[in-house]
């Protein structure tokens, strides 16, 4: 029960990046990221190891709010992570975030609400709300992903964000270290290289690679801790 529980946060937190009533502007809406489905395997290993299938999808809806959602289901224990935002300028403006997973029956549900007008959020969990003032382009734990990929799309070389979690704001940093060829279920890849590096102090390394052949989709994921590894590879994408 342990290691599912585990399992399951780990995929939570390593897929492990003000709202205002207008319309994404035409600039924004070419050069965004394309809408997409992929499907992860991700295996995690501490004494034994553990296979799940993880799903990304990416879309946009008629009154031009994106949705970005991630589903991994095991045997006993599920996850599903929404964030729901507008792109103003190249930056991603999250609207909602919520958080839902069921481990042998025991649920869990938590919504992040953001409200520009006041630079806050709400933090709706076991009924004890919590808020927090906010910066300008605060992200949530998922759209991060998201805003990094599109930071490398426009060529930018500094990643450093701002992400509402945990009743309080995480300064979550990346470097890019080159690129690698790496071998894939969708084909053999040349892949930009981030390492996160505002955990390295602490013994946690968090490395990712992104195709810009795939409009910079993260294809693969190396997570390693205290003898803990978790590691999440592209299987296909359409």
């Amino acid at each position: 029960m342990v290691t599912h529980k585990v399992s399951m946060y780990l995929i939570a937190t390593l897929m492990s990046l003000p709202i205002l009533s207008f319309a994404a502007s035409e600039s924004d809406k070419d050069t965004f990221l394309t809408p997409y489905t992929a499907i992860y395997s991700t295996v995690w290993k501490k004494g034994i190891s553990l296979k799940v299938e993880g799903k990304q999808t990416l879309s946009q809806k008629d009154d031009g709010l994106w949705q970005f959602r991630f589903t991994a289901e095991a045997m006993i224990a599920s996850l599903e992570e929404t964030s729901s935002f507008k792109v103003q300028n190249h930056q991603i403006l999250p609207s909602v975030y919520q958080y839902k997973s069921s481990v042998l029956g025991k649920k869990k549900l938590a919504t992040i609400t953001f409200d520009w007008d006041k630079m806050r959020v709400r933090n709706d969990i076991k009924n004890k709300p919590w808020h927090l003032a906010i910066p300008p382009k605060t992200l949530d734990k998922l759209s991060i992903q998201l805003q990094v990929r599109q930071d490398l799309k426009l060529g930018k070389n500094e990643f450093n964000y701002q992400i509402a979690d945990g009743g309080r704001l995480k300064n979550w940093r990346f470097e890019r270290a080159g690129r690698d060829k790496i071998e894939t279920s969708i084909g053999r890849l040349s892949a930009i290289k981030l390492i996160r590096t505002d955990k390295l102090e602490s013994g946690k390394r968090t490395t990712f690679w992104f195709s810009p052949k795939h409009d910079y989709l993260l294809v693969k994921l190396e997570h390693k801790e205290d003898g803990e590894s978790y590691r999440l590879d592209i299987d296909s994408v359409k």
